[in-house]
């Protein structure tokens, strides 16, 4: 499967641009044109490399930087900081907030290909693998895909997108607001008030006793969560 390149840039043409040449590259191109929307798409499809503008309305490429590199989960994915800047003492402080590297406007998008293909080639293997598994269960990120005991098991993509927050990170208690935020990366109310019921199909399709489940556990008082020693 094509990595993916997530691009971040208010201005559209150069987003068009820059997803034209990716996609000639061979790679896969995701957008968003504010800060907000990078976020939740980085929580959703975790891309492979983000090509990240510094100005941005509302969350600037400075904070979605800085929250990237706090996320443990996340924070091995590469950034390619675009900027108009020119001063070098801004180069300098998006490397130290943790960028790979870095361009300024206006660029050539052959020379940016070209860095976005090193980073990749550099960083390959040292990524989050994109298939997690436990206890017989096999969630391909990659391919949308669960196996239990090597057995394909259909789910919907809520469902998906569930269980993937749950193995993500075992043994973590998340409350149900945290769970449909790290799921689908925004907040929303409608399947804050279903969680019970996608987690209840969840159970049906991958627990010998949805009733005494090993997998996915209630945390009373709080929510679910994941745990790893099931055999």
């Amino acid at each position: 499967m094509a990595q993916r390149v997530l691009v971040v840039d208010d201005d559209r043409n150069i987003v068009r641009l820059v997803q034209s040449y990716l996609e000639q590259a061979g790679l896969m191109a995701l957008v968003a044109y504010d800060g907000e929307t990078a976020m939740h798409t980085i929580r959703r499809d975790r891309p492979d490399l983000i090509v990240l503008d510094l100005m941005l309305p509302g969350r600037d490429g400075w904070e979605i930087t800085r929250w990237l590199r706090a996320d443990p989960h996340l924070a091995d994915i590469p950034v390619l900081m675009l900027t108009a800047r020119v001063e070098d003492e801004d180069k300098i402080h998006g490397l130290e907030l943790g960028a790979d590297d870095y361009l300024t406007k206006p660029f050539n998008p052959l020379e940016m290909v070209a860095r976005v293909k090193a980073i990749l080639r550099r960083t390959r293997g040292l990524q989050s693998p994109h298939i997690l598994e436990s206890g017989g269960l096999r969630l391909d990120l990659d391919q949308y895909t669960l196996t239990r005991a090597g057995q394909p098991v259909d789910l919907t993509r809520t469902e998906f997108a569930i269980l993937k927050a749950l193995m993500a990170q075992p043994n973590t208690a998340f409350t149900r607001e945290e769970l449909v935020e790290k799921a689908l990366g925004y907040a929303y109310d409608g399947l804050e008030r279903t969680l019970d019921s996608h987690i209840k199909n969840l159970r049906k399709k991958i627990e010998d006793d949805p009733g005494a489940p090993r997998y996915i556990e209630t945390v009373f008082g709080v929510g679910y969560r994941f745990r790893e020693e099931a055999l």
